[in-house]
């Protein structure tokens, strides 16, 4: 067979087009995270994350030197993203519909932010034994800062409500943060059993014996 002919016949190969750094960056951490959802993060490998994304391993490997690399790429970005959605769903003023009232709208709002991303926050709130060390001390600094911000609110509520005026604004803190995430934990794992509906129903029961106003009281 003349060799030209053998030159035609040949396959050509596919390269993934060309993307700026930026750009491509972001493209594999999403095939990387588009992985996790139906997988642990101690089975994500380098050749499925270059083939969910539509390029060969070398321009993998071009961004991110390594599997270690990218995974801790890929849990700082959920990390930051996670810790935004939290800020948003915290209130700034409590006067306008009441302490108890605002702490049961953020837990709710929050709920509905774990249930909406549920891998984001299974790499949040049901930590991955194979994370590594630095994304868990990152996770530890982030959650003082929401537990700082958490203090102040509480702080802001006593005032506003004598009824909370007796209790520890320290303690309230840390209640209202782990009674957040332990909704934040059922909903990940179980989200058929633990239902927005349910969880925030609770959130609003919980909140209205604490605050000793009707549980049937109306809600934003």
């Amino acid at each position: 067979m003349p060799r030209e002919a053998t030159r035609i016949d040949r396959p050509k190969r596919k390269y993934a087009p060309r993307l700026p750094p930026a750009e491509r960056r972001a493209q594999l951490l999403d095939a990387a995270f588009e992985l996790l959802r139906d997988s642990e993060l101690h089975e994500l490998s380098m050749e499925a994350v270059a083939q969910r994304a539509g390029v060969g391993k070398p321009v993998l490997y071009t961004v991110f030197g390594s599997r270690a690399e990218l995974v801790a790429a890929l849990l700082d970005r959920e990390r930051e993203r996670g810790i935004e959605q939290v800020r948003a769903t915290m209130p700034t003023d409590l006067s306008a519909i009441g302490p108890a009232a605002s702490y049961t709208a953020t837990v709710s709002a929050f709920v509905k932010v774990v249930l909406d991303n549920p891998t984001r926050w299974r790499l949040i709130l049901m930590v991955p034994d194979s994370a590594p060390g630095e994304y868990r001390e990152g996770l530890r600094t982030s959650r003082g800062a929401i537990l700082a911000q958490a203090e102040a609110l509480a702080r802001m509520g006593a005032l506003l409500e004598p009824r909370l005026a007796g209790l520890d604004p320290v303690l309230v803190a840390h209640t209202m943060l782990t009674f957040a995430e332990m909704l934040g934990r059922l909903a990940v794992g179980d989200p058929e059993s633990f239902t927005d509906e349910r969880l925030s129903g609770y959130a609003n029961a919980a909140m209205a014996l604490v605050a000793g106003i009707p549980a049937d009281a109306p809600t934003p």
